[in-house]
């Protein structure tokens, strides 16, 4: 909604037939919560916008800061905000640029009152607060009518004569004054507990332009009352603010009593309402629109079922991928690599052991029949977690972190990371050596290179392998479609259980599916002895 249909509401809420409300509100959430209530409008406190800094309300927040919270406040509501201006925050000048300002940042419209700046609030010592001239007061009301654009922005001018100590008779003249002036509303103030000032006043005015009162001292006054007197607007004009102040009050002496949280959780918010008053989802759905074009979020698929019977007793209670190294856990370790390039998308398929597997940010997956199936067995149980582009990896695999950047920028529906370094003394265990249409060039980046075929032996033939699969793979749109018609073709075969990934890029192969390489030289390891564990501990430095 722009800030022209808003300028709109707040006028018809002052020139409405029946008696209109609004409700303080002093930041962003505040503003929404108020506007999810049902209010028409905000009264953006001066008061309440200076304790949420922390400030006296005594223009020791400046008005470029007030303003800047305006803002925040305007973007996340649809309903007119109309600012408690205090004087206006200096002379006729000063005025004419807040209005340009607020009509800027969608604001409908500025009440200002008829002291001097800087103001001290109404409340405190008000029979000594001296009241500004009328007619520079009238000056300062006509600048601002004269810099706004829209016609429907409102200036209302806040009479204090009843504050600072005055009588009917000055009360209204100066409404009088200021009302010719162009003011488009008054606010007649008062500081007693009954409402006989602002019946009095609200008689001998008779309707002349809206009337605007804020009840804070009269509050137990019947609601009927202002109705029959012929009020048009009433604001509820820090309540908020004190409700928040005496809730945090309460809260943080309990905490701080009980040093637990115990006896507060169940009378607080959940932390999702805040997400939802900050418009998490809305943020989730533009991911979707927008970030789906062209680009992609990377999720990855870590195969990690396996005991790891290699380690003896240090498997005999945790799966390999759990052993610590540098007193972190091996898992713990590949989930950071992925994190620290924003993938937050991490599905990790447990089977020996799984409850054991206590990462934070991963969603775990179980094979529940790890014991008697392989590799493939355990990528099939990911598949509801396939995504167009996607990582699929061995669990116990570690690596320099160029090695994943680099992956994320090869282009090709499915690529293979190859290590060309053959003699690299830090990779044990049974190698998947890897035949490609061509050789390492080393001197050469981005080469076009596809893979042939793994094997965990060399040929003897003329053929050499051209290195080693670290056991990783990125599958891209087309790639994730190829795959799935693959597992989907292979579960239908008697040895699908004993079959591993190196099977399922041969078999794609087969089919005349093309698997790009990314040659890399060293820096990856993956764990299968102890003697791993300190080879592991030193690539992480």
């Amino acid at each position: 909604m722009n800030q022209h249909n808003k300028c709109s509401q707040l006028r018809e809420l002052l020139t409405s037939p029946q008696l209109e409300f609004i409700m303080e509100a002093h930041n962003g959430i505040s503003a929404s919560i108020v506007q999810e209530a049902g209010f028409k409008g905000i009264w953006a406190s001066g008061l309440a916008v200076s304790a949420q800094y922390g400030v006296r309300d005594n223009n020791e927040a400046s008005w470029t800061q007030v303003v800047e919270m305006l803002e925040f406040m305007s973007d996340v509501t649809q309903i007119p905000i109309l600012l408690d201006g205090d004087t206006g925050y200096g002379n006729f000048n000063n005025m004419r640029r807040l209005v340009r300002k607020l009509e800027q940042r969608g604001i409908a419209g500025v009440c200002i009152e008829d002291k001097l700046f800087p103001k001290t609030n109404s409340f405190i010592n008000g029979s000594r607060q001296p009241l500004a001239d009328i007619d520079e007061f009238c000056g300062k009301i006509q600048a601002g009518k004269d810099s706004q654009t829209d016609a429907n922005f409102c200036i209302i001018a806040r009479v204090e004569a009843f504050i600072a100590g005055w009588d009917l008779a000055e009360a209204i003249r100066r409404a009088e004054a200021y009302h010719a002036a162009g003011a488009d509303a008054i606010l007649i103030h008062s500081k007693l507990s009954r409402p006989e000032q602002i019946l009095s006043f609200a008689k001998e005015w008779a309707n002349r332009c809206p009337l605007v009162i804020v009840p804070t001292k009269y509050y137990s006054t019947p609601t009927d009352v202002f109705r029959q007197a012929g009020i048009s607007l009433v604001i509820w004009a820090n309540q908020m603010i004190r409700a928040a102040v005496a809730s945090m009050q309460a809260i943080a002496h309990e905490v701080q009593t009980s040093e637990t949280l115990i006896n507060i959780e169940d009378h607080i918010v959940p932390v999702k309402e805040i997400f939802r008053l900050q418009g998490a989802d809305e943020l989730l759905e533009a991911e979707k629109r927008y970030l789906s074009n062209g680009v992609h979020h990377t999720h990855v698929i870590a195969l990690a079922a396996t005991r790891g019977e290699e380690f003896h007793g240090l498997t005999l209670d945790k799966p390999k991928v759990m052993l610590p190294i540098g007193g972190k856990p091996l898992l713990r370790h590949l989930v950071d690599k992925f994190k620290k390039l924003s993938i937050n998308d991490i599905t990790v398929v447990g089977g020996y052991k799984a409850e054991t597997i206590d990462i934070p940010d991963i969603k775990l997956i179980q094979n529940p029949n790890y014991a008697t199936t392989g590799e493939l067995a355990s990528l099939a149980c990911a598949q509801p977690s396939f995504n167009d582009d996607m990582l699929v990896l061995y669990g116990d695999l570690l690596f320099r972190s160029y090695i994943l950047r680099d992956l994320l920028h090869c282009p090709g529906e499915i690529v293979a990371v190859v290590d060309s370094a053959m003699n690299n003394p830090s990779v044990s265990g049974s190698p998947d050596y890897a035949y490609c249409s061509a050789p390492d060039e080393l001197s050469l980046f981005g080469q076009d290179v596809n893979l042939l075929h793994i094997c965990k032996t060399t040929s003897n033939s003329e053929t050499q392998a051209h290195g080693r699969w670290i056991g990783m793979l990125r599958f891209r749109t087309q790639g994730r479609k190829w795959l799935e018609a693959a597992l989907s073709e292979l579960q239908t075969q008697d040895d699908f259980n004993t079959m591993s990934l190196a099977d399922a890029c041969n078999y794609l192969i087969k089919q005349g599916k093309p698997i790009k390489v990314l040659y890399i030289r060293g820096h990856w390891l993956d764990i299968n002895s102890l003697d791993d564990l300190d080879l592991a501990f030193q690539l992480q430095k």
